[in-house]
């Protein structure tokens, strides 16, 4: 697995167990990208914008976000985050419990880059991995195959 080392990710997740096992994860997958974890959406933005003293996180960033935490929720925290010049391409992926349809609808509709279904994932976190590593190889050869033709 490999995920461009320049690239932080911040996991929004208030669930212990599962900042655990995604800490497991990334231990085991040896990846050496600098983590930030915040326990909901209001710290998560702090990160990303250097507020609330906490250190502003290095771009590119990948956020994992879950839906269903307190303070302001993984919808919210969309909503902001879409509304921030400054922040608004931010590559998001969700991670939660739910396998609503309206929920993955509104989360599509807030431009997130992947929806994973935590149930889905299986023991540990490194299905997570696996697709993170994905979409940034695909983002790269994206970038590598953009050519001038004029």
């Amino acid at each position: 697995m490999n995920i461009d080392p320049d690239i932080t990710i911040l996991m929004i997740e208030d669930d212990e167990v599962d900042v655990m096992a995604f800490r497991r994860a990334i231990s085991k997958a040896k990846l050496p990208n600098q983590v930030h974890y915040a326990a909901n959406g209001l710290e998560g933005l702090e990160y990303l914008r250097g507020e609330g003293g906490k250190p502003k996180i290095k771009q590119p960033c990948v956020v994992l976000l879950d839906l269903n935490m307190p303070r302001m929720n993984g919808f919210e925290f969309l909503e902001v985050l879409r509304a921030d010049k400054e922040l608004r391409d931010a590559a998001v992926f969700v991670l939660t419990t739910s396998n609503l349809d309206k929920d993955k609808v509104r989360a599509e509709e807030l431009s997130v880059a992947g929806y994973l279904v935590k149930s889905e994932l299986g023991e540990t976190f490194l299905p997570v991995i696996e697709k993170l590593s994905a979409y940034w190889m695909s983002m790269s050869f994206a970038k590598c195959g953009s050519y001038d033709w004029e």
